[in-house]
């Protein structure tokens, strides 16, 4: 049972999966691996980030001569569409738009003649991103790495979601081995978006030591709330909050958020720790498919571990 699907046709994959556009380790480089691995690689953008850098990793990311993609926040564009205006012109093949009132720039993109993509928490996010028109929903589960809602799991909403919207459908969060891939390709998904199976690459924009403390994580390791952004005083809607290890300061500041918001002190505490990597206060975002995490591989060896979904397809279909 080849591993051809929607995705795989309109981008000329050789595996049914996206690399999630992870801000920070998801650069350039990260994504023309995946590409070049015969996925789809993304460049994740977030929200401080210029056009120009925007075109730089794009010039990375665009180097393995495949296909890519760029992932782009719906609150920050509000704010500024330079971001948009830069990728409207570099023209990738897929541009996904997700976390806040994403319309607008969904239709901006069909009407330069770009797919776009939509992050998707719950059935109702998927069914705007179909009504503005998007060309793929990403069915994201709470179980997901990073930003996103924490309402729903990701089969559940999978499942929900393909009985509901008539666009094509990828499947995330918890999705690290041949195993989740051929899950959800089973029930219909035409691939998977994957960020946690990536982070412990050679060619993730993350450290050494970022690595070594995420494969000494195991499945239950992670937490979701805001404190780190709050901390940060940075602009995400409240409905979209973070999954990342759980550490010292999130477990002291996760229930005194308003505390948090005017401490100067606790944010200037976790700048310091970022600097210098100290993740005991720092923050590393990562799914609950961190557990799945062994070692470090090149992107190459993790697409080639997930494209193994087509001989489970076909051992467990006959």
């Amino acid at each position: 049972m080849p591993l051809d699907t929607w995705l795989t046709e309109t981008f000329h994959l050789t595996v049914p999966v996206v690399g999630a556009p992870m801000a920070g380790p998801g650069e350039g480089s990260l994504a023309a691996a995946v590409s070049a691995a015969g996925g789809l690689g993304m460049v994740g953008v977030n929200a401080s980030r210029s056009a120009g850098w925007v075109r730089e990793q794009a010039a990375t990311a665009a180097a393995s001569g495949a296909a890519y993609g760029v992932g782009l926040m719906a609150w920050a564009l509000e704010r500024d569409t330079a971001q948009l205006e830069a990728v409207l012109e570099l023209r990738p093949a897929l541009v996904s738009v997700s976390f806040g009132r994403f319309e607008p720039y969904v239709e901006r993109l069909g009407d330069a003649g770009i797919r776009a993509a939509v992050q998707a928490g719950n059935v109702e996010e998927a069914l705007r991103a179909e009504r503005a028109g998007a060309d793929l929903v990403v069915a994201r589960g709470g179980e997901g790495g990073g930003h996103g809602r924490d309402e729903v799991a990701t089969l559940p909403l999978l499942q929900a979601v393909l009985d509901r919207v008539g666009v094509p459908v990828v499947a995330a969060g918890g999705i690290g081995s041949a195993r989740g891939l051929a899950a959800v390709l089973a029930a219909g998904a035409v691939g998977a978006w994957v960020g946690t199976a990536l982070l412990t690459t050679v060619e993730a924009g993350n450290s050494g030591a970022a690595r070594r403390r995420l494969l000494a994580a195991g499945e239950t390791a992670t937490s979701y709330g805001r404190v780190f952004d709050v901390a940060q005083r940075l602009g995400w809607p409240p409905e979209y909050g973070g999954r990342g290890l759980r550490n010292a300061y999130f477990d002291r500041w996760r229930d005194r958020l308003e505390e948090l918001a005017h401490d100067d002190e606790a944010a200037a505490e976790l700048t310091s720790a970022r600097k210098n990597e100290d993740f005991d206060t720092a923050y590393l975002y990562a799914g609950q498919g961190v557990g799945l995490l062994t070692e470090e591989r090149t992107v190459a060896d993790v697409l080639a571990g997930l494209s193994r979904a087509e001989e489970l397809l076909r051992r467990f279909g006959s």
